[in-house]
């Protein structure tokens, strides 16, 4: 049976033409759906097996980046997002996404069921510009399906200007690194801790990427879909042999097979 996947498209988005060619890639059929459709009921996320909020700038990221995309999930697919959740399947929010999960409460989030109460927050790099670049990440823990298969250490791009992950608490940031939740951080070449630009935002003990208590949600900056194909990356006319895949495929495939 084929896996449908949802990508939900909004005022601003970028990055879904991408987020398809990856998850078609990794053996999914996805559809680009807009906001809208669901609120209008002309789709259901129910009937999807995993949903991607992909990169770009929903709603010209007014207010704060994410925001009021994330002010729709929370008051006005509320009901449905309940139901989605319910199921466990694969949820992904890559970069301007990852904005959005964060900024709804999805994630970090804890064991308790989902109330949109917001425990971090995504903010401005502290460069004070949009940073572009490739930088490396390292896998930093094993707990969930998203990393399976990953190495440790990995190249992937940014393109955001407001990527610095804060936590309501070092507290709190302490608690999810316990449980595993925090999977990715930035890392130069050399898996060693980063200074800017490798840690291009300047985030909380370098903290790139995130999931759920679950480990079926996650969040990250760097984008993944622009590393699914080996000519996407900017070294790939030096590299022989030529890998079959990029290395962000992998994170495709992993929620496909889950």
């Amino acid at each position: 049976m084929t896996v449908k996947a949802l990508v939900l498209r909004s005022p601003g988005t970028n990055c879904d033409g991408e987020s398809v060619w990856a998850l078609e890639a990794a053996g999914a059929a996805p559809e680009r759906i807009h906001v809208n459709a669901l609120l209008r009921g002309e789709a259901r996320l129910k009937d999807f097996g995993v949903l991607v909020f992909p990169g770009g700038f929903s709603f010209g990221d007014d207010i704060a980046s994410g925001k009021v995309l994330a002010n729709r999930v929370v008051y006005r697919l509320r009901e449905q997002m309940d139901d989605f959740l319910r199921l466990g399947r694969p949820v992904i929010g890559i970069c301007n996404g990852f904005q959005v999960l964060v900024k709804a409460g999805l994630l970090p989030g804890d064991d308790k069921p989902w109330d949109g109460s917001v425990q971090a927050t995504l903010t401005d790099n502290d460069s004070g510009r949009f940073e572009c670049r490739w930088i490396f990440l390292k896998t930093a823990s094993r707990k969930s399906f998203w990393v399976k298969g990953l190495p440790e250490v990995f190249p992937l791009p940014v393109a955001h200007g407001e990527g610095k992950f804060v936590p309501a608490s070092a507290a709190l940031l302490n608690q999810w690194e316990k449980k595993g939740q925090v999977v990715f951080r930035y890392v130069d070449a050399r898996g060693r801790k980063p200074a800017y630009p490798a840690n291009p935002n300047g985030s909380a003990r370098e903290v790139a990427g995130v999931t759920n208590a679950a480990g079926n949600i996650l969040g990250l900056m760097p984008h993944p879909e622009r590393n699914a194909f080996p000519f996407q990356h900017s070294h790939w006319t030096r590299v022989r042999p030529l890998p079959k895949t990029g290395v962000g495929l992998q994170i495709f495939k992993n929620a496909v097979r889950y």
